[in-house]
């Protein structure tokens, strides 16, 4: 299994960015399929971006299509949030996750999140 580690969380105004880290440990990362997901308090999780194993096919929710770029480094075993011109309704905690490329292949691995408040 893989083990995942967020970071770069924090207190962010309107239109400013910041750049989420995820860090991975335990078997080889770079055989999964990343994610960025992320919940609001009060609202269900939601998807937010996912890369390939081989980092060559991205998607993202339209919410965020052209503020935030998915990125990996499978070297350096760590992939990455890059968030830009940041809403209030960005606000959420941000979790990363993992999963096998297999088709119908769930999101099994987790890490912690990480908290991102934009503030007005």
């Amino acid at each position: 299994q893989v083990q995942l580690v967020e970071s770069g969380g924090g207190l962010v105004q309107a239109g400013g960015s910041l750049r989420l880290s995820c860090a991975a440990s335990g078997r080889t990362f770079s055989i999964y399929d990343m994610g960025w997901f992320r919940q609001a308090p009060g609202k269900e999780r939601e998807f937010v971006a996912a890369i390939r194993w081989s980092g060559g096919s991205t998607s993202y929710a339209d919410s965020v299509k052209g503020r935030f770029t998915i990125s990996r480094d499978n070297a350096k075993n760590t992939m990455y949030l890059q968030m830009n011109s940041l809403k209030p309704g960005d606000t959420a905690v941000y979790y990363c996750a993992a999963r096998l490329p297999r088709v119908g292949a769930e999101y099994d691995y987790w890490g912690q999140g990480t908290q991102v408040t934009v503030s007005s």
